[in-house]
């Protein structure tokens, strides 16, 4: 029989107002689905519009608890699969921290920095890693500056979005102004990014206790020009995991994968996209929310490593900060 006296209450909080809306709202089914039921009592909080909607009562913004029955709920711990702003942007963990309740992501900090595309792969440069040749433009661009930075072919993109929107490959200079029109939709600020060409992998990592764990590499092949939304989220890509790379390479992307993790001083699961040029290994971006749904690449991943999926969820509870 089930003590409900010692069952944590935690809020999987999803939502947001991102184009990644709808997939948050599917990786919470997912976690919902898979929490061990014998620990916890799990109530779905949908972030729309700035205001909580859940279905099980009226949550107090003031102290993040619910209301459900006249009987007032604290919650322990919240499992955050808001994909983009304010969670992969650091905004929501401010909240979260003045009200001392523990989140399974990365703190606002480090949050701020990954989602910021551009600021996040100078840092990674300076630690030692990776990444494309990349410059900062607004939509008062000047074409001749970014030629006389980048060469083409390039990508340009939203320097700081959760999802594949707004995201252009150009191989012509007579291209530059529709893509960077296109990035400007969803951030005033656009990363010009030179094209490193090769294998696109992905490979998530985690911790627990007091180790990091890097998760089987997952390869993606899309049938666009590269992994935009459409590939991602769509079906318009083939993801094999483990990946169809030699084991001394596998060892390598993990090992900087691990490195990653700590030197960023992320929290949670993270998953790290590399584009693998031979075996030249470039960082593309950090996601520090990743996708939870029975789809996502994480849950791929955690199904190559053998480990039981509540389990999983379990050891994100149990690490978060």
């Amino acid at each position: 029989m089930l003590n409900i006296s010692k069952m944590e209450h935690i809020a999987i909080l999803c939502g947001g107002n991102s184009a990644e809306r709808n997939i948050s709202l599917l990786s919470a089914k997912t976690v919902f689905k898979y929490l061990n039921r014998t620990k916890y009592i799990a109530v779905i909080i949908d972030l729309k519009d700035e205001d909580f909607v859940c279905s099980r009562g009226i949550i107090n913004k003031k102290n993040f608890t619910l209301v459900s029955n006249k009987k007032i709920i604290k919650f322990k711990k919240v499992f955050v699969v808001i994909h983009g702003p304010p969670a992969e942007n650091g905004i929501i963990q401010d909240y979260f921290d003045k009200l001392n309740i523990k989140y399974t992501c990365c703190n606002s900090d480090v949050s701020n920095i990954t989602f910021d595309k551009f600021r996040c792969n100078k840092e990674l440069v300076k630690l030692g890693f990776s990444c494309a040749k990349s410059i900062l433009v607004n939509k008062n661009f000047n074409i001749n500056y970014i030629l006389e930075n980048i060469s083409l072919p390039i990508f340009i993109k939203p320097n700081r979005s959760g999802s594949s929107y707004g995201i252009s490959k150009v191989v012509q200079k007579d291209e530059i102004s529709n893509a960077i029109y296109k990035a400007s939709k969803y951030d005033c600020e656009i990363i010009v990014e030179e094209e490193v060409k090769g294998s696109e992998i992905s490979c998530g990592v985690y911790k627990f206790k007091d180790k990091i764990i890097a998760l089987p590499i997952t390869e993606i092949i899309s049938e666009n020009i590269f992994f935009d939304f459409e590939a991602k989220y769509e079906g318009k890509s083939k993801e094999i995991t483990p990946a169809r790379i030699n084991d001394l390479l596998t060892e390598k992307i993990q090992n900087i994968s691990k490195s990653v993790y700590s030197k960023m001083n992320l929290s949670g699961v993270c998953r790290i996209d590399f584009i693998l040029e031979k075996d030249e290994v470039f960082i593309i971006e950090i996601n520090t929310i990743p996708g939870m749904s029975k789809n996502s690449i994480i849950p791929q991943q955690i199904a190559a490593s053998n480990i039981n999926f509540s389990d999983f969820l379990d050891i994100c509870l149990t690490e978060s900060i």
